[in-house]
């Protein structure tokens, strides 16, 4: 079953997802809240299930729970090695988009997700290792909202931006822009105010910062200074007569 989504070509906004995985787990609530307050564009979750990653984070009753505390739109990312069989979790406890890992499913699996994700009228992404070839997926990216290029090894926040990965994020793009498709491209891992600019240019467009926004001082201008750090990039409309 191929559900129809509608395409464009349009420039895409920078769009921020801090990742509550470097938030205090013991203020979750408030910590989304300053999040919103901040002006992120979107709330990261990480779902970790010691099996596909080693780390163990948190599951959907804790998405629940956290989902009156904040507007934002909840960007689920299922680092679990059987995500079909917890979706429709997911989905009611609240996220909105919800994005699995490419090396965790078959053809039929990850069709069979993208079904069960739309019927549910949320957003759905695919998520690649810095090892997960993109050639695979090319057939797939009209199905999809975004796609995930981590750019850490996944499981453990904190690590160096792999520099390697541009590469695979400009390759990404041109595919996209090549089937006149609409898809976002999101980057996850190591990201600053010195290498967002980088992920930006290679035609990334939202990304995930954990502490870069969670341990600055003030959670509002770290969000706004890597907002800044891309604008250099950013294509101006010429001005008219």
């Amino acid at each position: 079953m191929t559900l129809e989504r509608n395409h464009d070509t349009a420039p895409r906004s920078v769009l921020i997802s801090p990742s509550m995985l470097a938030s205090d787990f013991s203020r979750m609530g408030e910590e989304a809240r300053r999040m919103q307050t901040a002006g992120a564009d979107w709330l990261h979750l990480d779902v970790m299930d010691g099996h596909f990653v080693p780390n163990i984070t948190f599951g959907a009753p804790i998405i629940k729970a956290l989902r009156p505390h904040c507007d934002l739109l909840f960007d689920v990312h299922l680092m679990i090695s059987e995500p079909l069989k917890h979706l429709g979790d997911f989905l009611a406890a609240g996220a909105d988009q919800i994005t699995l890992h490419a090396e965790t499913l078959t053809r039929a699996q990850l069709m069979d997700a993208i079904v069960q994700v739309r019927s549910a009228g949320k957003r759905v992404g695919l998520a690649l290792k810095p090892g997960t070839p993109l050639r695979p997926i090319v057939n797939y990216l009209h199905e999809l909202d975004m796609i995930l290029i981590m750019t850490v090894e996944p499981g453990f926040g904190g690590q160096a931006f792999m520099t390697d990965m541009l590469d695979k994020i400009k390759q990404l793009r041109r595919e996209i822009r090549r089937q006149t498709l609409d898809v976002d491209i999101q980057v996850d891992g190591g990201i600053t105010s010195e290498t967002i600019p980088l992920a930006y240019q290679a035609g990334a467009n939202s990304f995930v910062a954990g502490s870069a926004i969670f341990n600055a001082a003030d959670a509002a201008q770290a969000i706004a200074e890597l907002r800044s750090a891309c604008s250099f990039f950013e294509k101006k409309e010429p001005k008219k007569l």
